[in-house]
């Protein structure tokens, strides 16, 4: 198991503290500045208003603020000092005492009591001592319904490959649990309000109930660097789920730290920051950027005021003369049925320089230059804007490696594409592509005289299909599966509602982009050009059904063929609330028999059968019924157990017995 270290001084010679400041010249006015607020990210509008974290409010007090483009200075104000350049210079000068008096009183800013000085062989981050003011903390915490955060600093190293598994479950499982709350929450207030229109917050309802049992991820440290179990390029829709896997701790604030009324050395430290684009004086390069500091902006995001070296200003310069690393993690707007913005973790940075400048819109601003540390996966959000381009306009982005724009012959609403820029190989195209499982005739037989529901402008609660369902819908109103079940019965061509009922999902066909490539490292495998939802449905595992006494058949000749009942039930997992209630049960209704087909796909597949094989699948099976109802022979429908960034592979859990031990794929598609 890896080691959470300490993180002691990084500079074995640090230089001495500067001399204490000079005394303040009566004659000049003090600087004033508003109220410091942590900074904010840009307003999300998809948040609703009445439970949406408010972004800063200006000072309602006009005096609070120091206009620097008054025509008349204050009476105390040297005629020198009244133009933004000469003013910009006086407050340089103070920039500089900062810094001293910052390290001289502890942090400055952060709450520390003035007249403490420090040793200056400190380092930025040392075990916390036990001291009366930890003891009263705990005390606090203790009469708390859920843990506060940690305020000990940690660096994890040392993860073996067990490890890194370990957390990635741990995260995967944590993070599907939070989507699952959240859809389910939107569902049952639609149930309770139809057709109200109201906006339900499902992501502040899943952060609360995971908060108020404990399930909030890396609470008992405060980790500095990479969070164990989250990768580069993970994806978040709300902030929320940035803080219950602790990637980022404030939930409006743009700069994370532990303040130095904290730190067992009375300094602060950054730990993350989030960029958006959003704020006028910022600059994204990619591997660099110029990241304005917080305080004094306006409810627009617009500089009103100064801004001082306290709170994550300073703790960002600490984090600088220390060299500690920052995560970065960017916002981005996209057009979804989840949200309006994407979170995405692109890696650790190195905070380089720190300078105070005039913003653009007059006012002083602190400045930080970042940049990112070599040697890390590809940014996400340089893959999600490749992506974006892929979708557009493949053959300009990508001239050479194409072997089909559209493997599936049209067969498909949505293009697949085929792509192999690695070797020779063109094997997929030498199948038939087989859009829809194709079942033997007598399996219709039983479903001739078929029922469905009744309802013609779309399906209401209890309706026959509804309650075929054991009384609810499977999906909601987005499409999104609410849990997994060992079956799910679509409405199909007896019910009278509109193809588009909320209860046909699956059936509608493909309706994500996705690519077949080529892999040194896997052979075949899929990925998509689009994002992918928690919850969405992907695709249909497609073959020619066939019955016992015909797959006896087929194996003696050795094909391989593809056994339904082989596949782990991961849609068990999709939906369980088993650490939410105890007493939860996992769906057992409907029922269905054992599956005793095979499925062959020699000859006849669709894009499906290229997934790739993992113990830890973002990909599951979820039996669907929907043209017959003969439930000794579903569909098998695919779902996203997770959100999978775009250019991510996809992956199944196929069962050991099938699957390949050495490649790790299916002997049939390699």
């Amino acid at each position: 198991m890896g080691s959470r270290l300490p993180i002691l001084d990084l500079n074995a010679s640090p230089t001495p503290p500067p001399p204490p400041p000079p005394a303040p010249n009566p004659a000049v006015a003090p600087l004033r500045v508003p109220k410091i607020e942590p900074k904010a990210e840009p307003y999300d509008d998809s948040m609703d208003t009445a439970t949406a974290p408010q972004p800063p409010q200006p000072p309602q007090d006009p005096s609070d603020i120091f206009l620097i483009s008054q025509t008349t200075p204050p009476a105390a104000t040297p005629a020198d000092q009244t133009t933004v350049y000469s003013e910009f210079h006086r407050i340089q000068e103070l920039f500089h005492t900062a810094f001293a008096k910052g390290i001289h009183n502890g942090g400055g800013g952060g709450g520390e009591e003035d007249g403490v000085v420090l040793d200056p062989e400190t380092g930025a981050m040392v075990p916390v001592e036990d001291n009366g003011q930890n003891r009263q903390l705990a005390e606090a915490v203790h009469r708390k319904k859920y843990p506060q955060r940690s305020n000990e600093l940690v660096r994890v190293t040392d993860l073996s490959v067990e490890d890194h598994r370990y957390f990635r479950d741990v995260v995967r499982k944590t993070r599907m649990l939070y989507d699952a709350i959240r859809i389910i929450s939107i569902a049952e207030e639609e149930k309770k309000n139809p057709g109200q229109g109201k906006r339900t917050r499902g992501d502040l309802r899943a952060a609360s109930v995971l908060r108020d049992r404990g399930l909030w991820l890396n609470r008992d440290k405060r980790i500095v660097g990479s969070i164990p179990g989250v990768y580069i390029g993970d994806l978040f829709f709300f902030r929320m789920e940035l803080c219950v896997v602790g990637l980022h701790g404030q939930v409006q604030a743009g700069i994370d730290y532990l303040p130095g009324s904290q730190s067992s050395n009375r300094e602060p430290i950054a730990t993350s920051i989030i960029v958006s684009g959003g704020y006028e004086d910022d600059e994204d390069a990619g591997d660099m950027i110029i990241y304005t500091g917080h305080g004094g902006q306006d409810k627009l995001n617009k500089q009103c005021a100064h801004q001082k070296l306290e709170g994550g200003n300073l703790a960002l310069e600490r984090s600088m003369h220390y060299g500690i690393d920052v995560r970065v993690i960017r916002g981005r707007k996209i057009q979804s049925a989840v949200s309006q913005k994407v979170y995405v973790y692109d890696g650790l940075y190195r905070i380089i320089e720190t300078w105070l400048d005039v913003g653009k819109s007059g006012f002083g601003v602190y400045k930080f230059k970042l940049l990112r540390i070599e040697g890390q996966p590809e940014m996400g959000s340089s893959v999600l804007k490749f992506a974006e381009s892929l979708r557009t306009r493949p053959l300009s982005v990508r001239p050479r490696g194409y072997l089909s724009l559209d493997l599936s012959q049209q067969r498909e609403k949505i293009p697949v594409l085929l792509f192999n820029d690695i070797d020779d190989d063109q094997d997929p195209l030498y199948y038939e592509y087989l859009r829809t499982a194709a079942f033997p005739t007598h399996v219709y037989h039983q479903s001739a005289n078929g029922h469905g529901c009744e309802c013609v402008s779309g399906c209401n609660d209890g309706c026959f299909c509804a309650m075929k369902n054991g009384g609810e819908y499977p999906y909601d109103q987005s499409g999104f599966l609410l849990r997994g079940k060992p079956v799910v019965f679509e409405c199909g061509a007896f019910c009278r509602c509109p193809p588009g009922c909320k209860n046909r999902v699956s059936q509608n066909g493909l309706k994500k982009r996705l690519e077949v490539f080529r892999s040194r490292e896997t052979g075949w495998g899929v990925r998509s050009l689009d994002l992918i939802h928690a919850g969405g449905f992907i695709c249909e595992y497609t073959g020619v059904i066939l019955t016992r006494e015909q797959a006896h058949i087929f194996a003696m000749d050795g094909d391989s063929l593809i056994y339904p009942h082989r596949f782990a039930d991961k849609w068990a997992e999709w939906g369980n609330l088993s650490q939410i209630y105890p007493d939860y049960v996992r769906p057992t209704f409907p029922a269905i028999p054992p599956l005793d087909f095979a499925m062959d796909v020699s000859k006849m597949r669709n894009v499906a059968c290229y997934m790739s094989q993992s113990s830890t699948p973002n990909v599951m099976v979820q039996f669907i019924l929907y043209d017959h109802n003969n439930l000794m022979f579903p569909h098998l429908m695919l779902f996203a157990m997770e959100n999978i960034p775009p250019m991510r592979e996809l992956s199944l859990d196929y069962g050991v017995a099938v699957a390949d031990e050495w490649t790790g794929k299916l002997a049939i598609c390699n």
